[in-house]
């Protein structure tokens, strides 16, 4: 499934958020499972949303090991730790957990930006104020990535 494009919002006094119908249209909770995963994120303070099967797939590895090194038990715990399973309600919104919220210190007005497998929650502030100079930095980004790339 891909998620493209953006939509402004706001959260509610209840930490609530609702999916707008432009992303709810893609999402199919009988093929993608009922709930989305919200993962804090702390680069520009963002919540990751997979859905559910998006997210269970991302996360089941074919090298799973009973001892990991300490670096990939370090992060596997922080990572799905800090990982919370949301429901969404009969208005089709997803409340949001609060200590994210905090964690992220995410702002009641928001974005909600279409990220390739995943939806994105950021401050609607820094978005929209760094939207040209994101535009802007487009052509660099994918050449560090390419470079990247060949690199491996």
């Amino acid at each position: 499934m891909l998620f493209t494009g953006q939509a402004e919002l706001t959260v509610d006094a209840k930490q609530r958020l609702a999916l707008p119908a432009k992303f709810r249209s893609r999402w199919d909770p009988e093929r993608d499972g009922p709930t989305w995963y919200c993962v804090p994120w702390p680069h520009e303070g963002v919540l990751r949303l997979y859905t559910e099967r998006r997210f269970e797939q991302m996360a089941e590895r074919p090298d799973e090991s009973l001892t990991p090194g300490q670096d990939l038990a370090d992060l596997e715990a922080t990572l799905f730790g800090y990982t919370e399973q949301l429901d969404v309600d009969s208005a089709s919104r997803i409340r949001l957990p609060t200590w994210h919220i905090d964690l992220v210190k995410l702002p009641r007005e928001v974005v909600l930006v279409g990220a390739r497998n995943r939806l994105e929650i950021r401050s609607r502030e820094a978005w929209v104020g760094r939207r040209e100079d994101r535009f802007n930095e487009l052509r660099q980004l994918v050449a560090r990535l390419e470079a990247q790339k060949g690199g491996q």
